[in-house]
């Protein structure tokens, strides 16, 4: 009768390998889980400590006629609204992305596609900086080269001061797409006789439209909120613009000239400004979201 031989013995069994609660491994990894829990929501607390604060504010200054009143003069007790405000904060994000969007998607695919690496390396830190840039900088510059040359203050010139914060965005996350798409999609394509404009166009760009457009609606919901480039180029309008090369009314202007005025009826109109402005915000970080989980077939 032939015999099982031993098997080696490893020197754990079914209770070694669970692990007694009042090990020091035990503890530790408790108390860093609970650590990390509260640190979590102590980073949640300021978020939600404005977001409810705008909110109750917001809400409670609300109503129809704020959406198409002109805003109230000082020393007017009640009504008016930001109608001007909203048109021309749409105006000049809307300036700011005809811009930013197909010089920095461009600008993407110059870099991933058709540049040498030493370029691509020199291109990609100039614009790490322009994005660490000052918005008050991008005001200054867009102060110096449209507001003095067309000798006044302008929603076009707001557009471009605008463009500028946008651009560093755009081109970086359409970069970083564009990086992110197979090589085998470019080389199959090749291989079936594309050119590299064709693959460019028909196959690169198509894969990476999601995470584009997810850097475009980043773009312009910080865009929307920017209040110092807007101070230079911009300025404020206490009625409706007819033209793009007038002074014109924002949101974040609006909130920053009512919040800290000294009549109660234009600090409760800033509010109603600071929720719409969160609103936006929200709607394109959804838009956003929607983007990025979409799948091209």
């Amino acid at each position: 009768m032939s015999s099982v031989p031993n098997q080696p013995s490893t020197g754990l069994t079914r209770s070694n390998l669970t692990r007694s609660p009042t090990s020091k491994r035990t503890l530790f990894s408790t108390v860093m889980t609970v650590l990390a829990f509260v640190c979590g929501v102590l980073a949640l607390l300021p978020l939600l400590a404005v977001l409810s604060y705008v909110l109750i504010k917001g809400f409670s200054s609300l109503n129809l006629s704020i959406f198409t009143d002109l805003p109230p003069v000082a020393g007017q007790l009640q009504g008016g609204g930001f109608g001007n405000a909203i048109i021309g904060t749409l105006i000049m994000v809307g300036i700011g992305t005809l811009i930013s969007i197909p010089v920095g998607v461009l600008a993407a695919i110059y870099l991933t596609e058709f540049s040498s690496k030493q370029i691509a390396r020199w291109i990609r830190f100039a614009t790490n900086v322009l994005s660490g840039v000052p918005s008050i900088i991008a005001g200054v510059f867009a102060y110096a080269v449209v507001v003095l040359t067309t000798h006044g203050f302008s929603a076009t010139a707001g557009g471009f001061a605008l463009a500028i914060l946008m651009l560093p965005i755009i081109v970086r996350t359409t970069d970083e797409a564009l990086q992110l798409v197979s090589q085998d999609l470019r080389q199959a394509a090749v291989g079936l006789g594309a050119t590299n404009f064709q693959t460019v166009t028909q196959v690169v760009l198509p894969a990476a439209i999601p995470a584009i457009v997810t850097g475009a609606t980043l773009s312009i919901a910080r865009a929307a909120g920017e209040t110092a480039p807007l101070l230079f180029t911009a300025q404020f309008n206490q009625y409706w613009s007819t033209t793009l090369f007038q002074p014109t009314a924002s949101l974040a202007v609006l909130v920053y000239q009512f919040a800290t005025s000294a009549y109660e009826n234009q600090q409760s109109i800033a509010w109603a400004a600071s929720l719409i402005l969160v609103l936006l915000v929200l709607l394109t970080s959804i838009i956003a979201r929607w983007a990025t989980s979409r799948k091209i077939n």
